[in-house]
């Protein structure tokens, strides 16, 4: 209940949920400023250049790193959230996002820790989905990591319980680790390990924002059209806000 909730109150505050909102106000009402407000809320969350404007503001400080330019560690933690289940009968599981995995392989192949250790995300309501940990495991070992210098958790469910359990697979005096995640989802994984007692040296991946080498998004005329992957890229970004006030984790 509580996971379920975790992922449905946050909606009702989000632009979909609040512009929603406003349209059934105004629907009941007749007033007129509520489907102006709806409009609006709709037409600015979903321009690129508001979008990534939230992205950069998530992701602040993070840079993206070279394995090698990274200080040494007691191990690599990698968090999930890279994988889904594809349809059809073969069941295949399919990389949604291997960005975390390929930077974890490559931190240990750099020689930055040795240990890999990944977490066992899963969703409570994909029951037939295996804790991401154990895929990363087949897939590692698939790619020539030495099965011993590698383990997983146990499922968890969100970012708190895998700093808990990370905590639990370290020994004593060498809880210095290398977390490997999104760089938007960082400051508050970062925290939550650090309250766990864990030393940690971030190594962000999979950047939302995009560099300023590639042109700025404020001189890109198409980021200034309403799209839906502009909608989806500032619900993001709110969510994570919203996940940092509930763990305070500025």
């Amino acid at each position: 209940m509580v996971f379920l909730l975790s992922k449905l109150l946050p909606l009702l505050v989000l632009p979909l949920g609040l512009s929603l909102g406003l349209l059934l106000l105004a629907g009941f009402t007749r007033w007129r400023w509520p489907l102006i407000s709806a409009i609006t809320v709709l037409w600015v969350f979903s321009t690129g250049v508001v979008s990534q404007w939230l992205w950069r503001g998530v992701e602040r400080p993070w840079q993206r790193r070279s394995a090698p330019s990274v200080p040494t560690a007691d191990a690599i933690v990698v968090l999930s959230g890279g994988r889904h289940a594809a349809p059809g009968p073969s069941r295949v599981v399919e990389w949604h996002d291997p960005d975390r995995f390929l930077a974890g392989v490559e931190l240990f192949r750099a020689g930055r820790a040795p240990r890999l250790l990944f977490t066992g995300g899963q969703n409570p309501f994909r029951k037939g989905l295996a804790p991401e940990g154990s895929l990363y495991l087949s897939e590692a070992r698939a790619l020539g990591i030495p099965a011993d210098a590698m383990t997983s958790t146990g499922p968890v469910l969100n970012t708190a319980e895998e700093a808990r359990e990370i905590r639990a697979l370290l020994p004593s005096g060498r809880r210095r680790v290398l977390l490997v995640t999104s760089a938007f989802h960082m400051r508050r994984a970062q925290r939550l390990f650090e309250r766990q007692g864990i030393a940690v040296v971030p190594f962000p991946v999979d950047f939302q924002a995009r560099g300023s080498w590639a042109g700025s998004p404020w001189a890109d005329p198409l980021q200034w059209l309403p799209t839906a992957s502009g909608l989806d890229g500032s619900s993001r970004a709110l969510r994570e806000l919203l996940g940092r006030i509930v763990y305070r984790t500025w």
